[in-house]
């Protein structure tokens, strides 16, 4: 029975497990529509790309496993870069498919529908790598070093194009394998470094961790080493959640923060995990280059990453779980006395103490929600109140806090994002949070939410301006320009998408306006945040 290479690639991602896919079919991408027509792989449609690659995001750190998206040549995958440029700065995997114009119209610049000068050095810039298919037979080794970025280095975004001869070609001779290869493993530490780090370890008075994205897979191995040094933790963003909210080791704010970047200035060593060291996590408010205290180890799976921002005096190459697992076999497990972890409980009062009045209380509401909503995930756009979060707000859990406001720093990612995590966790109470700009980058997909039948609450913090970029220019004595915005009738937008609408005055209408997305199975715009800003005349955007 004849099979196409569309129909053939299809049946590939099912061997490699993969449930969902994003986007928006085309003349470009009609040969894979063809494979998915029996299938159990679900097809998740958003209006715009930028929402199929920023949805695929989301899934992929709700699941563990890579997002992909299924894009047409040109516009198409041009659409979806600023989600695939989010995920390349995270290390987020995802598997972008995208058709490219025939192999015998590459390069020539005839006008070709949606042709680009070099689709493939586009691209480059933004994956782990671009690969144009040129032999149909080379499908199955390409996608195998696409999960090998994936499984066993820095997981990054990986693009592969397909002509669209070869698209539509026969593709009968291509046995499919009865099941996928061996996953890749990532790098280990070398023996030899794991006893030189035990030493570091046990020779310190004043441990301390730093954790990044990158340790996200080592919860269990980062804290029994933190217990076993004593050693505060201090987590980026992205690693929020690893000693859960309650740990006493566990600083759970961030590392730009006065305090915090106080207490890492007095390590006599300092334990860099799976983290870039950089400016977004760690140098925020511009006070100037992070200083790591005494010595510095720094584990993480990309080389390069280990030659940036910070010079160590062990680099260890590894996976995180495999370095800690390794180092904490080798220590005691009996706690050592450490004055920074003395210091832990007056560092977070004072990280407290440091938040304007309206970050403390954003912060604390969210923080009801979670007493209340304990299984919730927050999905953030680049907007304050998801700063006020980034800054000290207790995580219970990895996985329950992610947003865009670090790293690439895009707009419009909350509500896609949102949704794609709602697809990885049908089970859980997944809540958006966007300012009004923020919110119209992508509020069409609030369609996809509702087609697909994937309900997500949304709160947006609408003040009719772009409030942070009005505020930095006051600061640097630029008159505001452009900054004020013409919203629209939000509430009349989410009903026309059959969305439930509420608008709040307390905390505690703003958890049943949750629930009532979580009991009504429609999902729910939430509006008149305000009643946090209420006593101080500013509101937040």
């Amino acid at each position: 029975m004849a099979i196409t290479l569309g129909e053939y690639l299809i049946k590939l991602l099912e061997r490699f497990d993969v449930e969902h896919v994003f986007g928006i079919p085309g003349v470009h991408t009609a040969e894979l529509y063809r494979g998915l027509t029996n299938s159990p792989i679900r097809h998740v449609t958003p209006r715009h790309e930028q929402g199929a690659s920023f949805a695929a995001d989301g899934y992929a750190r709700m699941s563990g496993k890579p997002g992909v998206c299924l894009l047409i040549t040109g516009p198409g995958l041009t659409n979806a870069m600023t989600g695939i440029g989010q995920a390349y700065a995270d290390s987020i995997p995802m598997l972008i498919l995208s058709g490219v114009n025939a192999t015998r119209e590459l390069g020539h610049g005839r006008g070709r529908l949606h042709e680009l000068p070099n689709q493939n050095a586009l691209m480059s810039q933004i994956t782990a790598f671009s690969h144009t298919l040129t032999h149909a037979d080379d499908i199955l080794p390409v996608l195998e070093r696409a999960f090998a970025v994936f499984e066993g280095g820095r997981p990054r975004p990986v693009h592969i194009e397909i002509p669209l001869d070869l698209m539509g070609a026969d593709a009968s001779h291509l046995a499919l394998p009865e099941q996928r290869s061996t996953p890749m493993r990532a790098p280990c530490i070398h023996p030899d470094q794991g006893s030189t780090f035990a030493e570091m370890c046990q020779a310190a008075q004043r441990p301390i961790i730093l954790a990044g994205g990158g340790a996200r897979g080592a919860a269990e191995e980062l804290t029994r080493l933190a217990e076993a040094l004593n050693a505060p933790v201090v987590t980026t963003t992205n690693a929020r959640g690893l000693l859960g909210d309650e740990h006493p080791l566990a600083l759970n704010a961030s590392p730009s923060l006065y305090a915090v970047r106080a207490l890492v200035e007095q390590a006599d060593l300092t334990i860099a995990v799976g983290t870039e060291l950089g400016q977004t996590d760690y140098d925020v408010y511009g006070s100037g280059p992070f200083q790591a205290g005494g010595k510095l180890v720094r584990i993480d799976i990309d080389p390069q990453q280990l030659k940036r921002n910070a010079r160590a005096e062990l680099e260890i190459l590894s996976d995180a779980r495999a370095a800690l697992a390794d180092v904490v076999a080798r220590v005691p497990e009996t706690g050592k006395a450490n004055p920074l972890a003395e210091q832990v409980p007056g560092v977070r009062a004072a990280a407290a103490q440091g938040l304007s009045p309206l970050y403390a209380r954003v912060a604390r509401c969210l923080g009801t929600v979670w007493n209340t909503i304990p299984d919730a995930v927050f999905v953030g756009d680049s907007t304050q109140p998801v700063y006020a979060g980034n800054d000290l707000l207790p995580i219970p859990a990895t996985g329950r806090w992610f947003n865009s406001a670090t790293g690439f720093g895009t707009l419009g990612y909350a509500l896609p994002a949102a949704i794609g995590a709602k697809a990885a966790a049908a089970e859980r109470p997944v809540i958006a949070v966007a300012g009004d700009g923020g919110f119209q980058f992508t509020l069409t997909e609030m369609a996809m939410a509702a087609e697909a039948d994937l309900p997500v609450s949304v709160i947006v913090w609408d003040n009719a301006c772009y409030l942070e970029i009005s505020n930095y220019m006051k600061e640097i004595n630029v008159p505001p320009v452009a900054v004020d915005l013409v919203s629209p009738d939000f509430a009349a937008i989410a009903t026309a998408y059959g969305w439930n609408v509420a608008r709040v005055r307390s905390e505690q209408e703003l958890i049943e306006a949750i629930a009532l997305t979580q009991n009504s199975g429609t999902s729910t715009l939430i509006l008149g945040m305000e009643f946090l800003d209420e006593d101080t005349g500013n509101q937040d955007g």
